[in-house]
């Protein structure tokens, strides 16, 4: 019997720091927090990557988009599609948007709820932040 090899997606939260990361279960119902890649640590952001989507059989990428309360684009809006653009250049699957307003304020709620201070845990609140927007997107994709 020959086995499916499920694949998952990748939810990214860029930032100018660190780089949030979260990840689906293999049937892309639920969204948890992976990791984070601290900016000042990791000298090759894009290998790092492609090495974290080749061990988890990511199939797609969903980047967190700044979008201003009014749904704008900010300065760290530019900064991201940026990214995005130089990203694919690096990795041969579909890179899709999730408008990501909020989801740092909801995951700050969520690691107070666990009495964990986002403050001494600013990658948690970047790998949870990833979490929500891309538990959005699997939700919206239902």
């Amino acid at each position: 019997m020959e086995t499916a090899i499920l694949n998952r997606i990748l939810g990214i939260d860029y930032g100018i720091r660190r780089i949030g990361l979260a990840l689906s279960d293999p049937l892309n119902i639920i969204a948890r927090p992976l990791s984070f890649l601290d900016r000042k640590e990791v000298a090759d952001i894009y290998s790092s990557l492609k090495a974290i989507i080749e061990k988890n059989n990511v199939s797609q990428l969903v980047i967190g988009l700044p979008l201003n309360m009014k749904g704008g684009d900010s300065a760290q809006t530019k900064l991201t599609r940026e990214f995005a653009a130089q990203l694919k250049q690096n990795v041969d699957i579909p890179v899709t948007f999730q408008d990501e307003r909020l989801s740092s304020v909801t995951a700050e709620k969520s690691l107070i709820q666990q009495e964990r201070s986002p403050s001494k845990n600013k990658g948690m609140v970047d790998q949870t932040a990833a979490a929500v927007f891309l538990q959005e997107y699997l939700d919206s994709k239902k």
